[in-house]
């Protein structure tokens, strides 16, 4: 769920990535030809990342050539990693589902499945719908933004306080105990309340954990083996390589193995675990008309502008749309936890798909690696 500096901007990276402040440094970037059947500029990009201090760098693209991995450091081609604000097309998949078999409606009030729960300092369920919570125009303030959470989950209390479990109804009760950020529907700004809210909606319609409801829904109709929704365990599955922190806005910090740590700080906002292949098999499929009826894919599609200074960028359901140095539109998330940085993008008929991490969260630039798959663009030396 971390917030990451990248060449779109800090507000950019906050979609991209969703949870801890940290900054990271971006190369300089050079336009060449389109990238060969080598995919010669995404190997260069991911080399640059670890030459900037990432350990490992991991990135597999599918076109019509067929499936390309490529990694740089430590990283294998099949690891596996922590997807971080991924996970929220996810949840926004299973919620328009539910819609289209009737079982609720996008324009509900989120009081209606909720009842006191978004209640304190302004925030009030009965004026916010469930499509404002999937398309960040609700207003309600992020729980990740609360000074003493980042204190005690992302900065040095991390070390003590990593296997702590999180209800769902404490982290929105921390974001609570702040005023909105605006007046619901009235602006767009990135909140992690957001889809723990909406986690907390799937369950109260299935009467199951959400979680379930994304194995029934997604994973097992598309087969997808590496992909999983955590819970409570601490563990990383194998494969995997270890997952680097600094736990601190200084890049020359002590840098922590953080692999190990409680989804709960995250659950629906950002908990999932999964590999590059299986994250292009879910957009792909997603994209391509699979898992929505085409109602509920145009809802998902329907976009609002996050600001003016990125005209080309647009937030959907759980989906982001930009608009790269080329003029190429790809559609998707990205997402951010400790120690882990990821990318799953892919063209809109999901004929061109890439999905990449980092496994570091203070160093790196993941946009120049999207540039040079899509766009052919190599980091200069």
């Amino acid at each position: 769920m971390s917030a990451v500096r990248t060449t779109r901007t800090v507000l950019a990276a906050v979609l991209v990535a969703g949870l801890t402040a940290t900054a990271l440094a971006t190369p300089a970037l050079a336009a060449s030809a389109p990238a060969e059947s080598d995919h010669a500029a995404t190997r260069a990009a991911l080399r640059a990342a670890v030459d900037a201090g990432v350990p490992g760098a991991l990135a597999q693209a599918r076109d019509g050539r067929g499936d390309w991995t490529g990694t740089a450091g430590e990283r294998r081609g099949n690891d596996r990693f922590r997807v971080g604000s991924i996970t929220k097309t996810f949840v926004a998949t299973v919620l328009l589902q539910l819609q289209a078999e009737g079982r609720l409606d996008l324009d509900d009030p989120v009081e209606k499945w909720l009842p006191g729960v978004v209640r304190g300092n302004g925030h009030d369920g009965r004026r916010i719908t469930v499509r404002q919570l999937l398309n960040h125009t609700s207003g309600v303030y992020s729980v990740t933004s609360d000074p003493g959470f980042q204190e005690k989950i992302f900065g040095p209390g991390f070390l003590e306080h990593r296997y702590d479990r999180w209800t769902p109804r404490q982290l929105v009760d921390i974001a609570m105990t702040h005023a909105p950020d605006f007046a619901p529907g009235t602006d767009w700004n990135y909140s992690n309340t957001n889809y723990v809210l909406a986690g907390m909606v799937v369950e109260k319609v299935t009467g199951r954990p959400y979680g379930k409801a994304v194995e029934n829904r997604v994973i097992k109709p598309l087969k997808l083996r590496a992909t999983s929704v955590p819970g409570t365990d601490v563990r990383m599955p194998k494969p995997s390589s270890p997952a680097w922190s600094t736990l601190s806005a200084d890049p020359d910090a002590q840098v922590h193995d953080v692999s190990r740590l409680s989804p709960t700080i995250a659950y629906a906002a950002g908990e999932m675990i999964s590999d590059s292949h299986d994250l292009q098999t879910f957009y792909r499929a997603l994209l391509k008309g699979r898992l929505l009826p085409k109602a509920e894919m145009r809802e998902m599609t329907t976009t609002v502008p996050v600001s003016p200074e990125l005209p080309g960028t647009g937030y959907g359901l759980g989906l982001m749309k930009q608009k790269l140095s080329c003029g190429k539109e790809i559609w998707g998330h990205g997402g951010g936890i400790h120690g882990s940085s990821s990318e799953a993008q892919a063209t809109r008929d999901g004929g061109h798909s890439l999905a990449m991490n980092f496994n570091a969260d203070w160093t790196g630039d993941s946009n120049s690696v999207l540039e040079a798959e899509f766009c052919g663009v190599t980091p200069k030396r």
